[in-house]
């Protein structure tokens, strides 16, 4: 795909998110991995919604910027999982209403936010990982990622929202939004016992899909 389709299609995905609520105001933000080893990216302060192709963030492959305003003040968390997620050609953040709720429970495993509640939380999504709470920007939050080495594509950041790598920027959209779909999933069945999909029916998936394994990794 050219880069002028490439920018086209981060706006275009980037205003489907903001028009249906998936991250409000000017949050949220969007890179995208080039052949050059370059980066796309939504500027720093930038609404979703309001995005012109041609005023994205260009970053050459050492991180420095060569066209455009400055990139999301987030690049640092991006960064994290492109280093460790060697497959990652995308990520998408958000600050998406009920993964941010998610994210403010207490109990939750940080290894393994969610139950395994749909055949699609497991195919898209997999073992969300909980990082804590970092001021917005702050580097040290890469660090946290990095702390998961590569074990995880979808990171809950504590009362902040949901990072997610995808192997190209459809994935990473889809698997956003599925992550948003099982938070409110998980929110409308606490404390109601639902059935869950079993050890034998997750494994099914993982053989058949190809899937990372679902059971935690040790240390």
């Amino acid at each position: 795909m050219s880069e002028s389709r490439e920018r086209e299609a981060i706006v275009r995905f980037a205003r489907s998110l903001f028009e249906r609520g998936l991250t409000p105001g000017a949050s949220g933000n969007i890179s995208l991995c080039l052949d050059d080893g370059g980066l796309l990216a939504t500027p720093t302060n930038a609404s979703l919604g309001f995005l012109d192709p041609a005023e994205l963030s260009h970053l050459g492959a050492d991180g420095r910027l060569i066209s455009g305003p400055a990139p999301t003040k987030e690049m640092p968390l991006h960064s994290a999982l492109y280093e460790t997620r060697g497959s990652a050609r995308a990520v998408v953040h958000l600050h998406s209403t009920h993964s941010v709720a998610v994210s403010m429970l207490p109990g939750i495993d940080p290894a393994n936010v969610f139950p395994p509640l749909t055949a699609y939380s497991i195919m898209r999504v997999g073992r969300a990982a909980l990082v804590p709470y970092y001021r917005p920007g702050d580097p040290a939050v890469a660090d946290a990622i990095r702390g998961l080495a590569g074990r995880h594509s979808a990171v809950l950041l504590a009362n902040h929202g949901p990072v997610v790598a995808g192997e190209t920027l459809e994935a990473a959209i889809y698997a956003t939004e599925e992550l948003e779909e099982t938070a409110k999933l998980h929110l409308l069945l606490r404390g109601l016992n639902p059935r869950l999909l079993s050890p034998e029916q997750i494994r099914d998936l993982v053989d058949h899909f190809g899937l990372e394994p679902w059971e935690r990794p040790g240390p």
